[in-house]
C-alpha cells in the first residue's frame, strides 16, 4: 500500500508579526506540491484549506496580540488534523505561522497519548506573555505546549500541559542569531528538552537527525515533525537566519524525520509568500519536500 497523506492548508499569520504567511498554502499549491507528491508515488488526499486569517495590529493587547484569532486557528487545525487521522492518513500541514502547531498537537492527542515533537526551527519559541518583547504568539508556541502563558491557548487540547519537556527535541536552533531572548535561554537551560543547536546539526545533519529521532522514539509512539523554514538560509520568512543551515543540509535532516514510521504529522511553517513574488523560493521548497516525503515510499 502506498503511504497515505492528507494535505491541509492553514493560511494564517494571526500569530505572526506581519502579513504574508497566510499566503503560503496557496503558494505551495501554485508551485505544484500536490501534483508532484502524487507523481512521486504518494497517496495524498487533499483536505483543503482553512479560512484565511491575516495578522492585524492589536495595540490593546501588546503582550497577547490576536489571542482569539490564534486560538480559533489552532482549534480549527486540531479538528482538521483529527479528520485526517480518523481516515488513517498522516497530516501534511502547510502554514502559516508556527502557532498552528499547537492545533496539530491537540489533534494528534485525540488519537495518541505518547507523542513527541521534533521542533526543527531556528528559534525556540519559549516566550510567554510575561516575557515576550513582541507580543506575537509565533514566538510562544513551545511555552504554551508546556502549559504556560495564556490559558485559552494552553488549554486547547485534551490534557494540560499538552507536552512535557522530555517530549520535545529542539533541533537546529540558532543562539548566535540574537533572536533567542534571555528568558528563553533560561528555559533552555532549566528544562529537560533534548537540545541539538545549529552548530551540532551543521556538522552532520543526517546523523544528528537519527540521534534526535531515536531519543524521541524511546518514549513516544507518534512524532510530530515541525519544520520552520527559517532554520535555513532562506529569505522568504519573517525573521531570516543568514547563518542558518544550507538548504541541502536541512533537507538531509528532514528526510530522516519524515521517513520514520513513527512520523504521525508533518508541519511546514513560516514561508512568507509576500517575500517570494516570483515563486522561485517556494518552488525550491516544494522540490525538497517532495523528495523528502518520497522516502516514505
Amino acid at each position: 500500500m502506498k503511504p497515505q497523506l492528507a494535505l491541509i492548508g492553514v493560511p494564517s499569520s494571526a500569530g505572526g508579526r506581519r502579513t504574508g504567511q497566510e499566503g503560503a498554502p496557496a503558494a505551495f499549491r501554485a508551485a505544484g506540491l500536490l501534483e508532484q507528491l502524487r507523481a512521486e508515488g504518494l497517496d495524498v488526499a487533499d483536505l483543503g484549506d482553512l479560512p484565511s486569517v491575516s495578522f492585524r495590529p492589536d495595540p490593546e493587547h501588546p503582550r497577547q496580540q490576536n489571542l482569539a484569532l490564534v486560538v480559533d486557528v489552532a482549534r480549527r487545525t486540531a479538528d482538521r488534523v483529527d479528520q485526517a487521522l480518523a481516515s488513517r492518513r498522516v497530516p501534511l500541514v502547510l502554514g502559516g505561522d508556527c502557532s498552528l502547531s499547537l492545533g496539530v498537537i491537540a489533534g494528534l492527542l485525540r488519537h495518541q497519548s505518547r507523542i513527541g515533537l521534533l521542533y526543527f526551527d531556528g528559534d525556540v519559541d519559549l516566550n510567554t506573555p510575561e516575557t515576550t518583547p513582541s507580543g506575537i504568539f509565533d514566538g510562544m508556541v513551545l511555552a504554551h505546549a508546556l502549559g504556560r502563558g495564556a490559558t485559552e491557548l494552553a488549554d486547547i487540547g485534551p490534557r494540560h500541559p499538552l507536552l512535557s519537556a522530555e517530549d520535545i527535541v529542539l533541533f537546529g536552533f540558532d543562539v548566535e542569531s540574537g533572536h533567542i531572548d534571555s528568558a528563553e535561554l533560561e528555559v533552555i537551560e532549566s528544562e529537560r528538552m533534548s537540545k541539538y543547536p545549529l552548530a551540532r546539526v551543521r556538522e552532520n545533519p543526517a546523523a544528528a537527525a537519527r540521534d534526535a529521532l531515536q531519543r524521541l522514539e524511546n518514549r513516544s509512539d507518534a512524532i510530530i515533525v515541525h519544520f520552520d523554514v527559517d532554520v535555513m538560509k532562506f529569505s522568504a520568512v519573517d525573521v531570516p537566519h543568514p547563518q542558518g543551515l544550507e538548504f541541502e543540509s536541512a533537507f538531509a535532516a528532514l528526510s530522516v524525520f519524515v521517513a520514520a514510521p513513527t512520523c504521525a504529522a508533518v508541519v511546514v511553517t513560516e514561508l512568507n509568500a509576500e517575500r517570494d513574488p516570483d515563486g522561485s523560493l517556494t518552488a525550491r521548497l516544494v522540490h525538497g519536500l517532495v523528495k523528502a516525503l518520497g522516502r516514505r515510499n
